[in-house]
């Protein structure tokens, strides 16, 4: 009932792929599809970085034991979880239509296999977007991380026991709340309930579960833009995630509950017969998210928190903010308790080893979130806008001269807007901004005031041919959307669109502009998901969870002046909620079932994660003897006639 718009929301991070490529353009060419504007811009940003340093590289492959032949891992049902051999294109040179740094990136986000980090730690890194991790315990393997799905999970930890003997998982952990870095727990667990420890953040499972909920269709629809779904592995299609090669596009997902909870710092806790010294960082790069120290081995896992790339403080698919205060603290707070480090490795990406090069990392990632947070405020405390403050602000040449620091995956431009938002919102405090003509009205006033469409296109096309493309887009987008049928303005604004895609440094940035190309062409590609991959993670799920679904689904115009009221009884958990109708608001609260309600439904939540996947339909359900009503079956179906049914196929480049 709730558990479809649930399920997007927690399977951003495994996301499932729509096949095809982009089509040609109508832009004026050069080698591979880049127009000269392009392929200059790409070489003066080439010409000003040291794109051959090789210290990164070495890092990459340092400590290599090991890798399968570059394959696929198989998913459920003749589906493919992973495949690595897909990205074999990424070598040599970069060809005109990727950004060289970038491409750079992408060419050490290629190094797979199993690594050494330290005597004791080695990593499985290049079998998923996330790295896992394995710390030899006295009796067994603890696991950092394992991945999104059982399958690449699976996959990596067989990896480790051909190569490092077949020892036992000792213990568990999940550094945060992301689903890349729990999802394959089933990979490397047993069924049932855990035997052994499981670590996680204080309010993992509440995280974890739902988060973006109440947001997720809209979610999982824009994240199909940010992680290029539709596209191929290729020159001119997807390259590289930033943080990793790719997300999974198959497999299955699932989540063990934490019998160990990480909420304070230092929280020292042995495990296996290895001390770990426990860093808290609630409300950084994840809502729920730890770090730790090993101090014996003098060795700190930094989760997500660093990274060998500028994060997200705002994540494009749409997501809370990020304090870059706090996690700018977190990064000095580690500095400083585990100052004798000499290996920092993470949960992307590969580590940096030796003390002063680890803490001058730390320092680096510290202040390049620091910069933005202070930089925007400084900027916005003198009157600048959002979009004023991202076009002037630039991190200093000390930071953005370190490739740790370049915007792979986040970018200054947005997470600098991601601040200000965080402080002042939306509004801009331009009069003119506070209540403009929606969309497509304003689209065509300003077609009609600059003489038509054709006038558009051929003002656009004069911008194109200069390589002036953010102002053709910002153009033909008002022409696309004064007549979504203009096919000659679709199609320029595609070529437009490659362009800037071609010269993104920010793999997510390159996969917006190139889908966003992909759907003017070939039309809606729909959403990321398929629910049937979370059914482990759902049976997991509060009920909760699935209510406060509903609660956003519920449709207040069809809704106005019906009152009612319903005890819903699951028999399995144990759990009865109580569902109340008022004023065009649904409430729900677990509690005593009330005496006066409009019906009393008894059923499981196994029957609500089967409907949330397909496998039961609503209208059946409630009419059949699947659910026990007590009261009126009309109006628990009049009330389930007042949620909408979204799917996730809204258009984005279009109106």
């Amino acid at each position: 009932m709730g558990s479809r718009l649930l399920l997007t929301g927690i399977l951003i991070a495994v996301l499932a792929a729509c096949g095809g490529g982009p089509g040609g353009g109508a832009a004026p060419e050069a080698s591979g599809g880049a127009t000269s504007h392009t392929v200059e811009a790409n070489r003066a940003l080439a010409r000003s970085l040291p794109l051959e340093e090789m210290q990164s590289f070495e890092d990459a492959r340092r400590g290599f034991i090991a890798a399968d032949p570059p394959a696929s891992i198989a998913g459920p049902e003749g589906t493919v979880a992973w495949n690595l051999a897909s990205h074999a294109f990424v070598e040599g040179d970069a060809p005109p239509t990727v950004n060289p740094s970038l491409w750079r990136q992408a060419r050490l986000n290629a190094s797979h296999g199993l690594f050494e980090v330290v005597p004791g730690i080695h990593q499985v890194r290049g079998y998923d977007i996330s790295n896992m991790t394995l710390i030899e315990g006295r009796s067994g393997w603890i696991v950092v991380d394992p991945l999104t799905t059982r399958e690449t999970a699976a996959a990596a930890i067989a990896l480790a026991r051909r190569h490092l003997g077949d020892r036992p998982v000792s213990a568990v952990i999940f550094t945060h709340s992301h689903a890349d870095h729990f999802g394959g727990v089933e990979g490397v667990l047993p069924p049932g309930p855990a035997t052994v420890p499981i670590v996680a953040p204080d309010g993992f499972m509440e995280e974890a579960t739902s988060e973006n909920v109440i947001a997720g269709v809209a979610m999982g629809r824009r994240a199909l833009f940010m992680y290029g779904l539709p596209l191929p592995n290729s020159a001119v299609g997807h390259v590289d995630t930033g943080l990793g090669k790719g997300l999974p596009t198959g497999g299955t997902i699932s989540i063990r509950e934490p019998t160990v909870l990480v909420d304070r710092t230092p929280q020292e806790i042995e495990l296996d017969g290895v001390r770990f010294v426990f860093q808290s960082a609630p409300e950084s790069e994840a809502p729920a998210e730890l770090t730790f120290y090993l101090p014996d081995l003098k060795a700190w896992c930094g989760a997500e928190i660093v990274s060998n790339t500028m994060h997200n403080l705002y994540t494009l698919r749409g997501a809370k903010v990020r304090d870059a205060r706090k996690w700018s603290g977190y990064i000095d707070e580690a500095g400083h308790l585990f100052g004798d480090m000499e290996v920092v490795f993470a949960s992307h990406h590969w580590p940096v080893w030796g003390n002063e090069r680890a803490l001058e990392f730390l320092r680096g990632q510290r202040d390049t979130y620091r910069y933005i947070h202070d930089q925007t405020l400084r900027l916005a405390n003198q009157g600048y806008t959002p979009q004023e403050i991202a076009e002037q602000l630039d991190l200093p040449s000390t930071l953005r001269n370190r490739f740790s620091n370049r915007g792979y995956y986040g970018t200054v431009r947005h997470n600098s807007k991601a601040v200000y938002q965080a402080y002042f919102g939306w509004y801009d405090a331009n009069p003119a901004n506070l209540d403009p003509l929606p969309p497509a009205e304003a689209a065509a006033k300003y077609v009609a005031a600059m003489g038509g469409a054709a006038k558009v296109r051929e003002l656009a096309q004069a911008a194109h041919e200069a390589g002036d493309d953010r102002w053709a887009a910002t153009l033909l987008n008002h022409a696309v959307f004064a007549d979504h049928d203009d096919a000659e303005s679709r199609a320029l604004l595609a070529a437009v669109y490659d362009q800037l895609g071609f010269r993104a440094e920010s793999g997510p940035w390159r996969d917006v502009y190139l889908t966003g190309a992909y759907e003017l062409r070939n039309g809606i590609q729909g959403s990321a998901l398929d629910p049937r991959r979370a059914v482990g993670l759902l049976a997991n799920t509060p009920v909760e969870r699935f209510l406060d679904s509903m609660t956003v689904r519920l449709d207040g115009p069809k809704a106005d002046g019906k009152r009612m009221r319903f005890n819903f009884v699951f028999t399995d958990v144990g759990e009865t909620h109580v569902l109340e109708l008022d004023n065009a608001v649904l409430h729900h609260r677990r509690g005593e079932p009330v005496a006066d309600a409009d019906a009393t439904v008894r059923l499981t939540r196994d029957l609500l994660v089967r409907l949330g996947i397909g496998e039961a339909g609503l209208k059946d359900v409630v009419m059949s003897d699947a659910l026990e009503v007590e009261g009126s079956r009309l109006k628990l179906l009049s009330f389930l006639s007042l949620l909408d049914k979204p799917d996730g196929r809204f258009p984005i480049v279009t109106p």
